[in-house]
């Protein structure tokens, strides 16, 4: 059917473009205008007060019409209230929907020509369900707090006509401007009803679930402020009984630390996150305990805390000379490193390794070197570890998880700059766990350690300021890229005389006031203390001297507890009555030249020793035994060295048929212990061209060098140790390769007065300082004493 609605229309009525706001017939509103805007609704007197408002599709840039859409609304001027401040408040009511057919005067008032839209509004099943519908869901909105005016919801009650009902149901819906012109253009009743209901379906599912949020916010929040009520009655409670809460008390200390650990900015957050972490767990779950523990790690490292250095060179230089006795370039370097930092604030620190044999006071020198600097010591050792995880920790997913030892021992010490000894670097080992020595590889390296990362802390802990010195016996077993990180010290031997100067200053003190003998001290006198290091030692540095004069103090402490006399002075006579027969003897002293028995020089890591090569050959085919545990190297020397012999037989007047039916033997004493190295070459000839030219070796005469297949002597290194063993076995003259003469700069002078020193080039000039001249009748080579522990010649 067809809505009737009686108006007196004029053919022309003024215009006012809307841009904000949708007019729909039925609809009382009210719109606030400038004074400029009045114009068309103070014509609309002439017009039986009314005017047509119609929304804009853009912005006109000249004519008005193409810029309008084709429906708006005929409305009513219900009142005009001027307003103070210029324009005016204006009422207005829609009356019906108009088709614009065109504007017939733009200025200085809009006029439009217009027609109306007529609605047929047809009742059916299909419409009075939708009403129904319609008011269904308007309850359910009303009832999620979507709010509608009290008279709407009566009016509504009462519409039954689909277009009035879609036209005020879509006023009160929170729809976009242009999805309104869309319904106010929708002129068919039931088909706006249709798209009002849509519209409306989607407000009341979304203010269902808005409301299903809020209320599990609701109740979450209430939950909360209950827990936080509770929480607050418990703690006056105990106040009030003069106790407090564990777990609330241990959190407050964690989150002061963490607030007063000066952690780095990075850190500082990731301390904070494991903190709000913290207070969500149980304290029952095992993850409490690894997060408390973590915390207590993080908030203990020193960050930044620092010890000053002494920078007073000269104060320094004092403390190092009372702690050791030479050691000059060590000593050298140190001061280097102060007087650098006495000019620069901020400089990283050096990677030092200390290279050489046992007991020459490597592991004593980093203490000392910690003193000099005021800094604290620490020291590991690296011996026998295999797994990695000893360096860098193991990560916080497994049981009893824990930090490695750096920065473990950086926590105890509870400094950032320490002076932390890696001891026995060389003695590395690796499995299936990893390679500690390559997890060093990143510790010791200045360009990386500055963000060393822990496994168990996951953050960069700055270790510039760290003085790392590592210790070794030999270079040859430390990987060459950790070698190449560090810079090499040598710590040679000492020299008898070094010895003396380090018992008198240092030993012999400590070990008196160690075995309480301090208010009865004996005087030890040089001779005595020259027993003890000639007769019952043979080492490069002093830990078996320490003991030997411990050994004498603690005898005299036991004859002073029997009530007999103190000895106010330690004699040789004294050392030999206390220490009982000598442990050693100057092995070439006591013998005598023998035929096939040459002496040669070796380097281990205990320092410098003598070895004897023996040659003997029997009646046999030609061929070539070799004893002594001797490693490859080694009987490749022996192989070369006699190729050179039977090329030159004649040169070296020995008859060449005699290689055809004799089988060679050459043995190297103290079998049970492995040799290797090439330093023994020139031993190894000298001994076979003794044998079968019948000229007995020297024995007084002690060489070392590597030879070629040519005859020439090669470099080799240890010249010092070796001159030093050659010294206590009491050797006169010592064979040493041409390319070695520069290692004499480290020789002490009274070791070189003592010596005779010949740098060759050649082997035929070895045969010539070592041979005798012309020998009696050979005899057979016979066993030479060697040394208790012979070592390995290199």
């Amino acid at each position: 059917m067809t809505e009737n609605i009686t108006i007196n229309m004029p053919e022309i009525v003024p215009l006012y473009p809307l841009r904000e706001i949708i007019a729909f017939p039925y609809m009382v509103f009210t719109i606030f205008l400038k004074q400029e805007d009045m114009p068309p609704f103070e014509e609309a007197v002439l017009f039986n007060n009314l005017v047509a408002l119609v929304k804009l599709r853009e912005e006109p840039t000249g004519e008005l019409f193409p810029a309008l859409h084709e429906i708006g609304t005929l409305c009513k001027v219900m009142q005009i209230n001027k307003l103070a401040g210029g324009g005016a408040k204006v009422v207005l009511e829609g009356v019906i929907r108009v088709r614009l057919l065109a504007i017939v005067q733009q200025t200085p008032v809009a006029l439009s020509r217009l027609e109306p839209v007529r609605e047929f509004a047809e009742k059916s099943m299909v419409s009075e369900a939708l009403v129904g519908s319609l008011n269904a869901l308007l309850k359910i909105a009303l009832s999620y707090g979507r709010p509608l005016p009290d008279d709407v919801m009566k009016m509504i009650d009462f519409i039954d006509n689909p277009a009035r009902l879609s036209d005020l149901v879509a006023l009160y819906l929170n729809l976009p401007i242009d999805e309104l012109q869309k319904l106010l253009e929708t002129v068919d009743p039931l088909e706006r009803l249709k798209k009002v209901y849509m519209h409306l379906t989607n407000e009341v599912q979304r203010l269902q679930i808005k409301g299903e949020v809020q209320a599990e916010v609701t109740k979450k929040v209430g939950k909360s402020q209950k827990e936080f009520l509770l929480r607050e009655q418990m703690k006056q409670i105990q106040e009030e009984l003069g106790e407090e809460d564990s777990r609330l008390g241990e959190a407050n200390e964690l989150r002061s630390k963490v607030e007063s650990a000066h952690m780095p900015e990075d850190v500082r957050r990731i301390a904070e996150k494991e903190m709000r972490r913290l207070e969500r767990i149980n304290p029952a779950s095992p993850e409490y305990t690894v997060s408390r523990t973590y915390l207590d790690y993080l908030t203990t490292i020193p960050w930044q805390v620092s010890t000053p250095d002494n920078r007073d060179i000269n104060q320094a230089e004092t403390i190092l000379n009372e702690d050791h006795y030479d050691l000059k370039k060590v000593k050298e370097r140190i001061l280097e490193y102060l007087a650098v930092r006495s000019l620069k604030d901020k400089m990283k620190g050096p990677i030092l390794c200390f290279v050489g044999p046992p007991g020459v006071g490597k592991t004593s020198l980093g203490k000392s070197i910690a003193r000099t600097l005021g800094r604290k010591f620490i020291r590991i050792s690296l011996g026998g570890m295999r797994d990695e995880a000893e360096i860098r920790g193991h990560r916080r997913t497994y049981i009893g998880a824990l930090p490695g030892r750096i920065i473990q021992e950086i926590n105890r010490a509870g400094s950032n700059n320490p002076v932390f000894m890696l001891d026995e670097v060389d003695k590395i080992g690796a499995d299936f766990r990893g390679d500690p020595a390559s997890a060093l590889l990143e510790v010791l390296d200045p360009e990386q350690n500055f963000s060393f990362t822990d496994h168990y802390l996951d953050v960069p802990f700055d270790l510039t300021n760290v003085m790392f010195i590592t210790t070794a016996n030999q270079l040859d077993p430390i990987p060459a890229p950790l070698k190449d990180r560090m810079e090499v010290i040598t710590l040679s031997g000492y020299t008898d005389e070094e010895k003396l100067n380090i018992a008198k200053s240092y030993l012999v003190a400590r070990e008196v006031e160690e075995n309480g003998l301090a208010s009865m001290a004996p005087q030890f006198t040089d001779e005595a203390i020259y027993r003890v290091t000639h007769d019952y030692t043979r080492e490069a540095g002093v830990r078996n001297l320490q003991r030997n004069i411990a050994s004498i103090c603690r005898k005299i402490a036991k004859e002073v507890a029997q009530g007999k006399k103190a000895r106010p002075i330690v004699n040789p006579e004294t050392v030999s009555e206390l220490l009982g027969a000598p442990k050693f003897f100057d092995e070439v002293a006591s013998e005598k030249d023998r035929v096939g028995v040459a002496t040669g020089l070796a380097w281990t890591e205990s320092g410098g020793d003598i070895i004897f090569v023996e040659a003997t050959k029997m009646k046999g085919k030609e061929d070539l035994i070799l004893t002594g545990s001797l490693g490859e190297v080694m009987k490749e020397s022996v192989r070369a060295a006699l190729s050179f012999v039977k090329a030159n037989c004649a040169e070296l007047g020995i008859d060449k048929k005699m290689f055809d039916e004799t089988t060679l033997h050459i043995h190297v004493p103290a079998g049970s212990i492995p040799k290797d190295g090439p330093s023994a070459g020139i031993t190894m000839a000298t001994a076979i061209v003794s044998l079968f030219s019948g000229r007995a070796a020297r024995r007084d005469v002690a060489m070392t060098g590597e030879m070629s297949l040519t005859g020439r002597v090669l470099a080799i290194g240890g010249l010092k140790e070796k001159v030093l063993a050659a010294r206590r076995a009491g050797v006169k003259k010592v064979l040493a390769p041409a390319k070695n003469k520069k290692d004499l700069e480290d020789i002490p002078e009274n070791v070189k007065n003592e010596l005779e020193f010949f740098f060759v080039e050649d082997i035929r000039e070895v045969f010539v300082q070592a041979l005798n001249p012309t020998s009696p009748a050979p005899t057979a080579a016979t066993s030479a004493r060697t040394p208790a522990g012979a070592p390995p010649p290199q």
